[in-house]
C-alpha cells in the first residue's frame, strides 16, 4: 500500500503551532502565544515531524536549535498562510464585505496616535479583526526580524535594515518640567542646565531614550543623574511629583501642558524631530488586509496631520457602529 501524500498528513493547526515555535524559538513561549499547554505544543510538533519524516528542532541543554528542515518548512508555511489570507480576502470581496486579520505592533509612544487610526479603519472595515501589541523600539526591531506582525509602527527606522517604511506623522520630543520650575524663568537655559537635574528616562531600547541620549552625546553633555521608569505615564507622574525632569513626545503630554500640570522650557536644539512610520520587511509581500490598511493610512494622512497639529479636539467620527447594549428581563 502506498504511503499517503504529504498533503494528507499535514494539518493547518500543526503548521500554526510550528510557526509559533519557529518564531519564538521556545515551546513554552509558543504555548503562551497560542493559549495552549506546553505538552500540547510538543505533541503537535512531534506529529508534524512524523508526517515530514524529518526532525525540526532539537535541544542542546536548555537551548532549542532550529534544524535545516525547519528553515525549509518555515518559508513554505509563510507562503501557504499568505495564500490563505489572499483567498479569504477574495471571498470576502465576493460576499461584499472585507474580512481578515491585521496584526500590528507599535512602539509605546505611538499609542497616542495608533488608536485614532484604528478607530477610523474599524469604522470602514468592521469585519477585519485587529490585534495590537505595544512594545519599545528594541522589541519592535526584534519582532520585525522574527516576522511576528503584519506591520510595525515605530520611529527611528534603521537605515541599513532591509525594511520598507512609510512616514505617517511627525513625532516631536520636548523637555518637560513641573510648573514653577526655575528653568522656565531662567535666561537662556541650556541642555547642561537641564542635565544637572535628575532626568527621568524609559528603559534601554526605548526610542525616546535613544533619541535623547544621541542628542546629548552630539552636544557633549553627560547625563550623570538619571532615574529609569518603565512607562511614559510613570515618567509624567514623576515630573509632576518633582522627582526629576524628562524628555517626552509632545503628544504624550499635550493634555498636561494645556491643563498646566506640566510645562516645557525653551532649550536650544528642541524639539527633537522624528517620524512615526509603518514598517515591514522588504522581502515579505504584505497580505491583502495589510495592503488595504496601508492604502487607508495614506488616504488618512492629511486628516491625521491636521488633527495632531492641534490634538485637543477629538477627531470627527465616521459611522463607528457600537455593539447593542445587552438587555435583561425580570422573571
Amino acid at each position: 500500500m502506498s504511503r499517503p501524500s504529504l498533503l494528507n498528513r499535514l494539518t493547518f493547526r500543526q503548521l500554526q503551532v510550528f510557526q509559533a515555535v519557529y518564531r519564538q524559538q521556545s515551546y513554552s513561549r509558543a504555548a503562551e502565544q497560542l493559549g495552549l499547554t506546553q505538552p500540547a505544543v510538543s505533541a503537535q510538533i512531534r506529529q508534524l515531524e512524523q508526517a515530514l519524516e524529518q526532525p525540526l528542532f532539537k535541544y542542546a541543554g536548555k537551548t532549542l536549535h532550529v534544524l535545516p528542515a525547519a528553515d525549509a518548512l518555515a518559508a513554505s508555511v509563510q507562503s501557504i498562510f499568505g495564500q490563505v489570507s489572499s483567498l479569504q480576502m477574495e471571498l470576502s470581496e465576493l460576499a461584499g464585505t472585507i474580512r481578515g486579520e491585521l496584526n500590528l505592533a507599535a512602539v509605546s509612544t505611538a499609542q497616542y496616535v495608533v488608536p485614532h487610526i484604528l478607530a477610523r479603519f474599524r469604522a470602514r472595515y468592521p469585519e477585519v479583526q485587529i490585534r495590537l501589541r505595544v512594545c519599545n523600539r528594541s522589541q519592535a526591531l526584534e519582532r520585525l526580524a522574527e516576522r511576528r506582525d503584519d506591520l510595525v509602527i515605530m520611529g527611528m527606522v534603521p537605515e541599513d535594515a532591509n525594511l520598507a517604511f512609510m512616514p505617517i506623522l511627525d513625532n516631536e520630543m520636548i523637555p518637560v518640567v513641573w510648573p514653577g520650575h526655575p528653568l522656565l524663568t531662567a535666561k537662556s537655559p541650556t541642555l547642561e542646565d537641564f542635565a544637572r537635574h535628575y532626568v527621568l528616562m524609559r528603559e534601554p531600547g526605548s526610542g525616546t531614550r535613544t533619541a535623547f541620549e544621541e542628542f546629548a552625546a552630539r552636544e557633549r553633555v553627560s547625563l550623570l543623574h538619571t532615574i529609569e521608569l518603565g512607562t511614559n505615564e510613570a515618567i509624567k507622574q514623576g515630573v509632576m511629583a518633582h522627582l526629576g525632569v524628562a524628555v517626552l513626545p509632545r503628544l504624550a503630554v499635550q493634555l498636561e501642558l494645556a491643563s498646566g500640570l506640566l510645562a516645557s522650557p525653551v532649550l536650544p536644539g528642541f524639539p527633537l524631530r522624528r517620524s512615526w512610520c509603518t514598517v515591514y520587511p522588504k522581502d515579505r509581500h504584505p497580505s491583502p488586509v495589510t495592503e488595504l490598511f496601508l492604502r487607508f493610512v495614506r488616504e488618512l494622512l492629511p486628516e491625521l496631520n491636521a488633527h495632531f497639529s492641534s490634538p485637543l479636539e477629538p477627531m470627527p467620527g465616521h459611522g463607528v457602529v457600537c455593539l447593542p447594549l445587552s438587555t435583561t428581563q425580570d422573571g
